[in-house]
């Protein structure tokens, strides 16, 4: 029997920040658990990333009521996976806001990925019995979109496939910030299993162009300052490329699966094994590079049986 994913084995509490980067601006993080951002306007506040779990996006609900009683009147995701969105409800806000394109993907494997995602790290899903199902937004758009909180102008746009096909992100003019979700991490593994590895980096290109001040990644500490910020993308890029040149590689030469792991760890073990969640990710990494390297441009579904007859197949 194959042994468990490393996810499953990670059962600590992890230790909150919570940063203001940006008059009335804060990032949620927690070790490489995934973040949260704050976004106070002149009348309401509006979250991005809704986390796991009610019982999750309440702790983020603690934070934002430690520096203001103003209601929560948006909650803009990011893109559609589990430990993203599921936590909505919470937060009791007007308005959901995603891409046209994440909304798909919750219609297409939204269920799938709940249930492989509470297989994978069932920390992150304690208190699930309060997840009412899955999220819907409210409201979604194409390219870009603009939300005004009073005075305060928030923009919400899709810059390219990255981390999934949905990607958003989130930019505040007034303060130069930006919350990238997980197309930019920081000392953190990406995770790439519904990634689009060749599109990753034009797409980090698009975020650098915009020469912010600061940036809330996906997961990791908040990036302060513009040589902290070109530090994460450009180790954002690294990460991705290098697990996906090796993998291609392997597929070129008609390998397996278990070739492309192997060559992928050679690459990625001595530069990332210390980044959080790095094994946890690596298996699924390795997956999606391989196909996509043969040709398969719309990442496969996970689905609980399909983690683990993968994982089984890395073991043996």
């Amino acid at each position: 029997m194959a042994k468990a994913f490393a996810s499953q084995g990670d059962t600590s509490e992890k230790n909150i920040s919570f940063t203001e980067i940006g008059a009335g601006i804060w990032a949620f993080t927690a070790e490489g658990d995934p973040n949260s951002g704050v976004i106070i306007g002149d009348d309401s506040v509006m979250i991005i990333e809704a986390q796991a779990t009610p019982r999750l996006a309440n702790k983020v609900i603690e934070k934002v009521r430690e520096i203001t009683d103003k209601p929560i009147s948006h909650v803009a995701l990011t893109h559609y996976h589990a430990v993203r969105v599921l936590g909505a409800s919470a937060f009791g806000a007007d308005q959901i806001l995603m891409s046209d394109s994440a909304r798909a993907m919750v219609v297409e494997r939204g269920q799938e990925d709940w249930d492989s995602e509470f297989q994978r790290f069932p920390r992150l899903f304690e208190g699930h019995e309060s997840i009412p199902g899955l999220t819907w937004p409210t409201t979604t758009f194409s390219r870009s979109m603009t939300v005004y909180l009073g005075q305060r102008r928030v923009e919400l746009m899709h810059l390219g496939r990255a981390h999934t096909a949905g990607d958003i992100v989130i930019q505040v003019p007034d303060q130069n910030v930006m919350f990238t979700g997980d197309i930019v991490e920081y000392h953190s593994a990406c995770y790439c299993g519904d990634g689009h590895f060749r599109d990753w980096g034009q797409t980090l290109d698009a975020i650098r162009a915009f020469e912010v001040d600061a940036i809330a990644p996906g997961r990791g500490d908040a990036l302060i300052g513009p040589e902290m910020v070109n530090k994460a993308i450009e180790s954002t890029r690294d990460f991705v490329r290098s697990t996906y040149q090796p993998a291609a590689k392997v597929a070129a030469k008609g390998g397996s699966l278990k070739d492309a792991w192997n060559e992928v760890r050679a690459v990625c073990d001595p530069k990332f094994s210390d980044f959080a969640i790095y094994e946890h990710c690596l298996p699924f990494n390795v997956a999606r590079a391989y196909d996509e390297a043969r040709g398969i441009d719309t990442p496969r579904i996970w689905t609980a049986q399909r983690d683990l007859a993968m994982w089984e197949a890395l073991q043996n």
